[in-house]
């Protein structure tokens, strides 16, 4: 769930309006992916300070807020005008929910007077309610208005998008963000539709259109796949906010603090294992340089284990849980 003015932030309840995580409101039709897992990996200290990037619905939050004692705090944050509600909800005094984006978090710790946190969870993609309501435009399941704004307080819709964007850059975007091999062809029909006089503005009309231009597809897969991933990576700046928050997570973590990050698709993985990866192998010194930088007192990300995935009966459960890669890594002391 992957940020200029923002909504004003949730107060704090009182603490006297703290209840258990058995009596917080139930979420709706979504099914949280890897939950325990998730928040397992942050290895949670009851008196700890955590952040959950992704509020969604809920679920991580409330596994969290179920872990932590009464010095314990957990700060969440969501684009999602939906998600928002969902968390105001929450009357728990060791929770604090608010509107913002991923490349927010600095301006969320800066505002709460956070110097470190124990942990951060950011889960990506989208939520099932995003997926299953019509009118936000994400499926091409549910015909309703060509929107796919995660934020829909800023931002062009992608009706708005695919009524100005150009030919060659759309079929960028539809190659680079949804690994789209027909995408000249597929950003072709939808450039002719338009000049035709025929605008898209409806996901049912995207589909159709989509369709048209794709020869073959893989058993199983609606051929509007690729293109509807690919364009709401792009009108949310997905890859761009994730690339913005991984320092920004590492900078907020204490020693020993974990961050751990559930993808949906191999762009998102791989940004996240490379950012870890370069934390564990960073040496930035020239090569004749007499010391080398792992040698130098800094803290660095290390990875904690491989990456999970969902097992076989939580896919069962939930098919939307098939993609899910999970990685974690763990901020060092300075030596």
């Amino acid at each position: 769930m992957i940020m200029g003015a923002t909504s004003a932030p949730a107060a704090a309840p009182a603490s006297s309006e703290k209840v258990s995580a058995a009596a917080m409101p139930p979420v709706s039709s979504h099914i949280t992916v890897l939950l325990n897992e998730a928040v397992d990996a942050l290895n949670i200290k009851p008196g700890g300070t955590y952040i959950d990037g992704t509020f969604g619905r809920g679920g991580h939050s409330r596994k969290i807020l179920s872990r932590l004692n009464e010095q314990g705090r957990l700060f969440a944050m969501d684009r999602d005008l939906a998600a928002l509600e969902v968390g105001k909800q929450i009357r728990d005094a060791r929770f604090k929910i608010e509107h913002r984006h991923f490349s927010e978090i600095n301006q969320l710790a800066a505002e709460n007077h956070l110097t470190g946190v124990d942990g951060i969870l950011l889960d990506l993609g989208i939520s099932s309610p995003q997926i299953d309501e019509g009118e936000r435009g994400f499926s091409f399941r549910h015909d309703g208005p060509l929107d796919m704004r995660m934020d829909q307080t800023r931002g062009k819709t992608v009706a708005e998008l695919l009524a100005t964007i150009s030919e060659q850059q759309l079929g960028k975007v539809i190659k680079d963000y949804g690994e789209e091999r027909f995408a000249k062809q597929v950003a072709r029909a939808i450039i002719k539709e338009r000049t035709d006089g025929r605008a898209i503005t409806t996901t049912g009309q995207l589909a159709k259109v989509v369709a048209s231009a794709i020869p073959k597809v893989e058993p199983g897969q609606n051929p509007a796949t690729r293109t509807f991933q690919a364009l709401r990576i792009f009108v949310n700046q997905e890859l761009e906010e994730l690339s913005l928050i991984l320092p920004q997570c590492l900078n907020l973590l204490n020693a020993g603090g974990r961050l751990a990050v559930i993808s949906f698709h191999s762009l998102e993985d791989r940004i996240v294992k490379r950012f870890i990866q370069s934390e564990e192998n960073r040496d930035d010194l020239p090569s004749d340089f007499p010391i080398k930088a792992k040698d130098l007192p800094q803290a660095r990300l290390v990875s904690i284990g491989r990456a999970i995935k969902p097992g076989a009966n939580e896919i069962k459960l939930n098919v939307r849980a098939r993609s899910a890669v999970m990685r974690v890594a763990e901020r060092t002391a300075i030596a």
